[in-house]
């Protein structure tokens, strides 16, 4: 998914919708019931932040790599065609 770098937070903006084909909170949505993992659509933060999820990675390294896979494993199975 295609990101910028953050500075100074923590907290990850990525856009998803032209890796996936989803809506920020479709992609929310599916993400949860799916893997497990939480993140915010961005239509949560105004217009200009549908087609990307906010993703918090305030907790540990143990948890982010755990979290990471488990999103790798469903944008493999939602890539787009």
């Amino acid at each position: 998914l295609r990101t910028f770098e953050p500075r100074g937070a923590f907290y990850a903006f990525p856009e998803v919708t032209s890796a996936t084909g989803l809506s920020s909170e479709a992609f929310a949505e599916a993400m949860l019931q799916e893997e497990r993992v939480a993140v915010i659509p961005g239509s949560a933060f105004g217009p200009s932040g549908e087609g990307h999820v906010r993703a918090c990675y305030a907790t540990s390294y143990e948890q982010l790599e755990d979290a990471l896979g488990r999103i790798e494993r469903f944008v493999g199975r939602h890539r787009a065609t």
